[in-house]
């Protein structure tokens, strides 16, 4: 079968939020409302921070606005991995901050481990699966690059099990794999919208009071605090933190740092007994191949594969649109490449494609600073990991916001901000040059020409 056929009857939306759990939205704020912290923002970032500042102080009044409904944008349309990392990947956080690399990875894992935690704690079923994650090598200049990261892991004291190609094809079956390392501890699968959800239930629960269809438009001061307009009211507020990631700012200057990517996915249909023993994975882990343009793909509760990545789109001017949610030339590269990977499982349809927006910055993980004289908070720049981070820029984002000084406002990660992408023209011509570079590496063996050599040297980049 043509690989295209197999998406002639995917729907064009994202899998996790057709699940019939999802809640009712919330009311739209109308008249004003006053609160001790507003949280701008119902995603990941900024559900974290309402939980996490009710439970740091459950007398704090609370109140979180949405522009859509929780969950709906990143939050709800990731691959679902929860990953430990808080730098994007070991290799960068080693490259940027080598003097505090390992306090960065036990902060990641007491992180991840705080994630397992909530979901306890709230009885939050969001399909949490701590499987680890394996990163495939599917070329042979790759199994260097990833044994050289084994290397480099172990004298850190972390634990990275090596797989060569039969021990790897014993794990997953395809002919493309030749071997791999296994982070059997550092990542989770999740599904997305749920673990959205079950904190929106949690945040309420705890008094928190949700805006859903409240849209923040507009950010000033107002005496001691600040006030935030919405479409029918606004919301004045001791101190704000702003989770609005991959969407404008409402503090302006930050803008400059940040640029949206569109990631695309798409999830099979349920494999039936035979398809699954076909490709094996009974360990249920997290895959993830190691090319500059890569695919990351896992298992659902229902045993469909969900399949993404690859094309990473940015678009001149850098506006985040309903209508980039839809690609079908991306769609159709990621059909070709996933029977590529598994031409076992030719005749498998796809049932959902879909994408969105990652905010990006220079040094692809998050980055904190405060704004109005310390009355307001960012994170912003995940770059794609932060269904796990975001809980931990929630954490630094309410330490900023209380003027401590902890072990998270002292890390250099926390204090120094990325280099600002440049203004049009100049930034779209760089990312295009750039993204051209990367597809050329891949295809000659892992080779860095001059353009990607010297972003290197400068600490700028692009990854997708």
């Amino acid at each position: 079968m043509d690989s295209a056929r197999a998406l002639s009857d995917a729907r064009p939306t994202p899998f996790w939020l057709e699940d019939p759990g999802r809640p009712t939205a919330q009311p739209a704020l109308v008249g004003d409302a006053h609160c001790d912290l507003l949280v701008v923002g119902g995603g990941y970032s900024g559900l974290w921070t309402a939980l996490v500042a009710k439970e740091r102080d459950p007398s704090l009044d609370v109140v979180l606005v949405e522009g859509q409904e929780v969950g709906w944008a990143a939050s709800g349309r990731n691959g679902g991995f929860c990953a430990a990392s808080l730098t994007h990947g070991f290799g960068n956080g080693l490259q940027r901050w080598p003097a505090e690399l390992g306090r960065l990875e036990r902060l990641g894992a007491d992180n991840l481990d705080g994630i397992e935690a909530t979901l306890t704690r709230y009885g939050i079923d969001a399909e949490w699966e701590r499987t680890g994650e394996i990163d495939i090598a599917t070329q042979p200049h790759q199994l260097d690059e990833l044994h050289e990261v084994a290397e480099a892991v172990a004298q850190y004291g972390l634990d990275v099990t090596v797989l060569d190609r039969d021990e790897l094809r014993a794990q997953v079956d395809s002919p493309t794999f030749l071997g791999g390392i296994w982070d059997k501890e550092g990542v989770a699968m999740v599904h997305p919208a749920k673990l959205a959800w079950g904190l929106k239930q949690a945040c309420l629960g705890l008094g928190v009071r949700i805006f859903e269809h409240t849209p923040a438009e507009a950010l000033r001061e107002h005496g001691a605090g600040m006030a935030v307009r919405t479409p029918y009211g606004r919301i004045f507020a001791g101190k704000v933190a702003l989770g609005t990631n991959a969407f404008p700012s409402l503090v302006k200057r930050v803008r400059p740092y940040i640029v949206p990517v569109y990631d695309y996915a798409l999830m099979t249909e349920p494999l039936s007994d035979e398809q699954l023993a076909a490709i094996g994975w009974k360990g249920r882990q997290g895959l993830s191949d190691s090319a500059n343009k890569f695919h990351y793909f896992r298992l659902s509760a229902d045993n469909r594969i969900l399949w993404g990545g690859y094309d990473a789109v940015y678009r001149f001017g850098g506006h985040v649109r309903h209508e980039y949610d839809q690609r079908p030339e991306t769609f159709r590269t990621l059909a070709r490449n996933f029977f590529t990977c598994f031409p076992q499982l030719e005749g498998v349809r796809f049932t959902n494609a879909w994408g969105g927006a990652i905010d990006t910055c220079t040094r692809f993980s998050a980055f904190f600073d405060t704004a109005y004289r310390g009355r307001v908070a960012y994170a912003a720049g995940y770059t794609g990991l932060g269904v796990g981070a975001t809980r931990f820029g929630a954490e630094v984002m309410l330490d900023l916001l209380a003027g401590e000084r902890t072990e998270r406002t002292e890390l250099e990660m926390v204090r120094r901000k990325p280099l600002p992408f440049p203004p049009e023209p100049v930034r779209w011509a760089g990312i295009g040059i750039t993204t051209r570079s990367l597809e050329r590496a891949d295809r000659t063996g892992g080779e860095r020409n001059l353009w990607l050599r010297t972003l290197d040297k400068l600490g700028l980049g692009f990854d997708s």
